[in-house]
């Protein structure tokens, strides 16, 4: 429930509706070590309270997933896409409340949260047609004398961490294949963002998902709670989508179980503009790539690298645009950008920009915080960034555009490429032949040419280097969630 009284009513009554309890075992209980506020980061007032978890709620979340295990390994794929299917009409049905609740607890504009809400729901409605289209193969063994058969099996009970970013979305990515392959499982969500997901549980409960097969641990002691469950023989998957840092630890942590595992970590984006390209495009893609989500996502570009004879033009035409936007509480009409999640958060980006200026970096537009409550940050346009900078080698996570340059082609790729990570690269160019020489140079998972938006849920999702591994969405997200197995039949 609100603790503010700076909530409208439709506020008020939104918040009111979701569930703040564990959800274990298809029922809501309290979290034994009390609750953990929620805080709408536009105003830095709680909002909601929510269950405060311990070792022993999350392993009780574990053991419903485990006792239904068999049973929902063994029902029938197309009942499991049914369940989806509902899933998803019953999340674009209360598209506007789901959207307003994000708004509340995360800060993105309504818009953004609606684009959210609908790119959540498709996962749903891809992985329950996925359901039906499980296959194995059959064979003869070259010698003629057995037959080969091979089967896909979920794996079993599953522990999903999802990030503060993309609250609903990030669930429904590793919901909808493992509910579509018959796995149950835990979800952690990140503390800062719960409500969606606690909201998304009662839509699954509604939809007629069994009893045990969804759990939901909300905890303020997420590296312990977290550690008992990787270390419990029972649990056969792990599925993290967060930072590099602790994705390494998870990986360290799984190894003793042997864990399945898959990383969605963090991302340096680089974006190129080349000579030939239609620079309004462009500027049209970087205003995607960069500030969709406040450029609080790993797909967001990071790094700006633009052929030096566009590289004027482009950069102040990105600047006009940046800095015409509004910047304000996403409920609010009008508003174009909302604020970050935290106040390390927006101290992070500040620091960022301001190591970028101390080298030499001319802001083009913003460069500081914006207002004195909540956690605001003016959309920034960089230029002239040295080579040193720390905001080419980080990961922003905020509405900042550094923008360097290059002479030729095979620079460009060595600058995209110079970086530890690997999810994304976006680039534009009118030459077919540069496009795929480019495309086939990026040290990337994903590349986008000439749009700057590549996730869809028809399309796997993920990375290379230490941007992780695995694959979310697309046919090939269901494979994370099987387990293939070789049986040998004699004649």
């Amino acid at each position: 429930m609100s603790t503010t009284t700076g909530l409208t009513s439709r506020e008020s009554a939104v918040l009111g509706g979701v569930q703040t309890g564990l959800f274990i075992g298809g029922q809501w209980r309290p979290g034994a070590a009390g609750t953990i506020p929620v805080d709408d980061p536009s105003t830095q007032e709680v909002i909601a309270q929510i269950a405060d978890g311990t070792v022993d709620d999350a392993k009780d979340a574990l053991a419903a997933a485990v006792a239904v295990s068999e049973q929902w390994a063994a029902t029938p794929p197309r009942d499991r896409g049914e369940i989806l299917r509902r899933a998803f009409e019953l999340i674009t049905a209360r598209a506007e409340d789901l959207a307003l609740l994000m708004t509340l607890e995360m800060g993105k504009t309504l818009k953004e949260s609606r684009g959210e809400i609908a790119y959540a729901a498709e996962f749903f409605r891809w992985f329950s047609e996925e359901a039906v289209r499980i296959a194995g193969r059959w064979s003869v063994a070259p010698n003629g004398a057995t037959r080969l058969l091979t089967m896909k099996q979920p794996v079993g009970p599953c522990l999903f961490i999802t990030p503060w970013n993309f609250p609903m979305a990030m669930g429904t990515r590793k919901i909808g294949p493992a509910v579509a392959a018959g796995c149950t499982m835990v979800v952690k969500p990140a503390t800062q963002t719960p409500l969606s997901m606690l909201a998304l549980a009662g839509i699954m409960k509604e939809a007629g998902l069994p009893d045990g097969v969804l759990n939901v641990v909300t905890t303020s002691k997420t590296g312990a709670v977290m550690a008992e469950l990787i270390n419990d023989p029972r649990l056969r998957k792990l599925s993290f989508t967060g930072s590099t840092e602790v994705g390494k630890k998870l990986v360290a942590q799984s190894a003793d179980q042997l864990l399945r595992i898959s990383m969605e970590l963090g991302g340096n984006a680089p974006f190129l503009v080349f000579g030939d390209a239609d620079v309004d495009a462009a500027v049209d893609g970087a205003m995607l790539a960069k500030m969709r989500n406040m450029g609080e996502a790993c797909t967001a570009a990071n790094r700006f690298i633009v052929h030096e004879s566009v590289a004027d033009e482009f950069s102040r035409k990105l600047a006009r645009r940046m800095g015409a936007l509004t910047v304000g509480r996403g409920t609010q009409d009008g508003v174009d950008v909302g604020p970050l999640v935290d106040l390390p958060s927006q101290r992070k980006v500040g620091e960022l920009v301001q190591d970028a200026v101390d080298r030499g970096a001319t802001v083009l537009t913003g460069g500081g915080t914006v207002g004195d409550r909540g956690y605001f940050f003016a959309p920034t346009v960089l230029a002239n960034v040295a080579p040193d900078t720390r905001l080419l080698a980080e990961e922003i996570f905020g509405p900042v555009a550094p923008v360097t340059t290059f002479a030729a082609d095979d620079e460009a790729v060595r600058l995209a490429n110079d970086t530890e990570f690997g999810l994304v690269a976006y680039f534009y160019s009118r030459d077919l032949s540069r496009a795929l020489r480019v495309a086939e140079g990026l040290h990337t998972g994903m590349v986008g040419i000439n749009q700057g938006i590549v996730s869809n849920p028809a399309a796997p999702f993920g990375g290379v280097k230490q941007s992780g591994f695995g694959r979310e969405g697309g046919a090939e997200g269901i494979e994370e969630y099987l387990d293939v197995k070789y049986v040998g039949i004699a004649l």
